[in-house]
């Protein structure tokens, strides 16, 4: 079973660290190349809103996703981890009566992807910091 939450725990720093690390290059490069939006359907947010949204939401969560792995604020860690669940479950809207290729697959990848690093960080805060094994 400390395998399983190890494992749970690992997957959901990753899975949080490079959807950070994409964002903030999506909008930091958007930013610099003078875009005035960007179209992500899933989130509340649009045109410059949405750019500086995502890049400082995205740093934000590396800084939580450090201070995780660090032993430190974990419940922040698992905090963000339901806020980004929540915004892919509740906000995605599919294209309507129009399909998409790759769209609704696309959807569930990041969905289940997002559940299962929501498992990990609940594991992962119930952790006790520098606890190692012999």
């Amino acid at each position: 079973m400390d395998v399983t939450k190890a494992l749970l725990s690992f997957l959901s720093y990753i899975f949080h660290g490079l959807l950070c690390l994409i964002l903030f290059a999506m909008s930091s490069l958007a930013i610099a190349g003078g875009a005035p939006t960007l179209q992500l359907g899933m989130l509340p947010w649009t045109g410059s809103t949405l750019l500086y949204a995502l890049l400082f939401g995205s740093l934000a969560g590396l800084a939580t996703v450090i201070l995780a792995i660090n032993g430190k604020w974990r419940p922040l860690f698992f905090v963000w981890s339901l806020a980004v669940t929540l915004l892919l479950v509740k906000g995605y809207i599919f294209s309507g009566y129009r399909f998409v290729p790759g769209e609704f697959r696309t959807a569930m990848y990041l969905i289940v992807g997002s559940v299962i690093a929501l498992i990990g960080s609940w594991l992962a805060m119930w952790k006790k910091a520098g606890a190692r094994r012999a």
